[in-house]
C-alpha cells in the first residue's frame, strides 16, 4: 500500500477541521448525539480524493460504534456543511470509523510499564554486576 501523497494530506487536513468546525456547531438537521463531545482524530482521503474516512471518538462516556451509526446517518448533511466551507472539485463522501489508537497506546503503555520491559531499561542493571 502506498504511503497517502502530500496532497491527500492537505485535504485530509481541510477535511477534519471543517467536519470538527460542523460537529461543534451542532448544526446538523435530524442527528441527535445526546449531548456527546466527538473528537476527529483523523481523516484519510481516498487517492481520488472523492471518500473521506474519518475516525472519531467519543470524549467521555460513550460507545464508539454506536457514535459512528448516529454520524454516518448524518452524513449527508455534514457532508454539504463542508462543502460550502471547502473550495474542492467534489465534496467527499464522509465514512465514518471508531478511533482504536489511543487503546493501542494504552496497551503499549501498559507493556511498558511491565516488570520485565522496566527491568531490561534499567540503567543501574549493568553497574552493579560488574562491581562483585
Amino acid at each position: 500500500m502506498n504511503p497517502p501523497s502530500q496532497r491527500q494530506l492537505r485535504v485530509g487536513e481541510l477535511v477534519r477541521h471543517a467536519l470538527s468546525d460542523v460537529l461543534t456547531r451542532g448544526d446538523v438537521h435530524g442527528l441527535d448525539l445526546g449531548g456527546t463531545l466527538v473528537s476527529v482524530s483523523e481523516v484519510r482521503m481516498s487517492p481520488d480524493l472523492k471518500i473521506a474516512t474519518c475516525f472519531v471518538t467519543p470524549i467521555g462516556p460513550g460507545d464508539p460504534k454506536e457514535l459512528t451509526k448516529k454520524l454516518a446517518a448524518g452524513a449527508r448533511d455534514m457532508r454539504m456543511q463542508i462543502g460550502r466551507q471547502l473550495n474542492l472539485r467534489f465534496t467527499p463522501t464522509l465514512r465514518f470509523k471508531p478511533d482504536t489508537s489511543f487503546d493501542s497506546y494504552g496497551r503499549i503503555d501498559e507493556i511498558l510499564r511491565s516488570p520485565d520491559v522496566a527491568r531490561d531499561t534499567d540503567p543501574h542493571r549493568g553497574k552493579d554486576e560488574d562491581e562483585t
